[in-house]
């Protein structure tokens, strides 16, 4: 069985007026094919800004990396800013 990573992704919109389930489920369907989202954790920033942060798994050796999920986030409308926060090796 290959190994699997989590990736842990900070999501910030773009501002306090997007909103969250609706950028969610475009994180969702922006997701690579092969990665599958964990789960997506609202974490509060400052002044009603919501940040999101998004477990996805993904297989070790997945081409690119974290480069093309990030690139794909950051294509998603309402996102601000993308950062991984952290890899980890999982065994599923």
């Amino acid at each position: 069985m290959p190994a699997k990573v989590v990736a842990t992704v900070k999501v910030l919109p773009e501002g306090d007026e997007v909103n969250l389930n609706e950028l969610k489920e475009e994180l969702k369907r922006a997701l690579p094919s092969g990665l599958e989202i964990y789960r997506i954790d609202d974490e509060p920033i400052a002044f009603g800004l919501v940040a999101l942060k998004v477990h996805v798994v993904m297989p070790a050796d997945f081409e690119g990396g974290t480069s093309s999920l990030e690139d794909a986030f950051s294509k998603v409308k309402g996102v601000g800013q993308v950062e991984v926060e952290l890899v980890r090796q999982v065994s599923l």
